[in-house]
């Protein structure tokens, strides 16, 4: 087993999250992997291929010492359903099994909050309870909320299997400073649009974050954990938030403030994040409907 890394995997490198890493990654070596290359990504060597292929993964995984796996097809209605599913979870598989043959024992893997099915449910669902936590029942009604599913029992198969560390970090919804403000105010003014994303976000910034703990600090084993912002992105009480839209869903702990209704204590404890960079949004009343004027974080 590799004890130091000297070089990290970055797939997806070209994406919003993939960049954001390739920023913080700071003091090793990296190799970047994605479809294209733009070619301006912070990486000492770009490998162009599909996440998927495993020749590429094999060429890609040279001399790498540890994994940040997210390429994938970030949503359900971005291509068929096949493409999607089949796609990421083939990625997924192979960038995992391929890194075991390796001897690589660290990785971390992007999964998501819609694993829960609640985001891009075409029939009416809710969260069974608040705050959400990693014992949630998953409602899986989409393709692309099936492949995380699966891809985070790839994790734990792989991590049994092989002894690795796997962490599979369930992202909301990210973005940088000017695209969570526009966020913020889709939800200011129709709050009920991000009922059940439970009005979740974490800054670009802070997930690249995470993904650095996840390689460092994690133990061996498969873990699976909610990364988010303690607060919403609702300029509204979240209490105020769940009678209006969630009134049937039973709440485990008070809410006040803005605060979000998802258990971030694991992370916490786990990896020792906490979110940095938030939107300094209020609360206003419910009722209120005046612009978001508050500066970005």
């Amino acid at each position: 087993m590799r004890s130091r890394t000297d070089r990290v995997l970055v797939t997806g490198a070209a994406g919003l999250l993939g960049r954001a890493v390739l920023d913080a990654l700071t003091g090793v070596q990296v190799t970047a992997l994605d479809r294209v290359d733009p070619g301006d990504l912070r990486a000492d060597r770009v490998v162009v291929g599909d996440a998927g292929d495993p020749a590429v993964v094999k060429r890609a995984l040279a001399d790498v010492d540890a994994v940040i796996h997210l390429a994938a097809i970030p949503a359900p209605t971005l291509d068929t359903p096949l493409a999607v599913f089949g796609g990421n979870t083939r990625a997924t598989f192979v960038v995992l099994h391929s890194a075991a043959l390796a001897g690589i024992r660290r990785v971390v893997l992007a999964s998501s909050m819609s694993v829960l099915g609640l985001a891009w449910a075409q029939v009416p669902l809710e969260p069974v309870y608040l705050p959400v936590d990693i014992r949630h029942p998953l409602q899986v009604s989409d393709p692309y909320a099936l492949s995380k599913q699966a891809d985070e029992a790839t994790a734990a198969m792989v991590a049994r299997r092989h002894g690795m560390a796997v962490t599979a970090l369930r992202f909301p919804f990210l973005g940088g400073n000017d695209r969570l403000l526009r966020r913020s105010e889709e939800f200011h003014a129709d709050p009920a649009s991000g009922a059940l994303e439970l009005w979740s976000y974490l800054h670009v910034a802070d997930a690249a974050a995470a993904c650095l703990l996840g390689l460092s600090a994690a133990p061996v084993g498969a873990h699976v954990l909610f990364v988010a912002a303690p607060e919403t992105l609702a300029p509204y009480p979240t209490e105020d938030l769940l009678a209006a839209f969630l009134p049937g869903v039973p709440t485990r702990a008070r809410f006040p403030g803005r605060t979000l209704p998802v258990d971030l204590e694991p992370a916490r404890r786990l990896l020792g994040f906490t979110a940095a960079r938030s939107l300094p949004l209020g609360p206003r009343p419910l009722g209120s409907r005046t612009l978001i004027e508050e500066e970005p974080a």
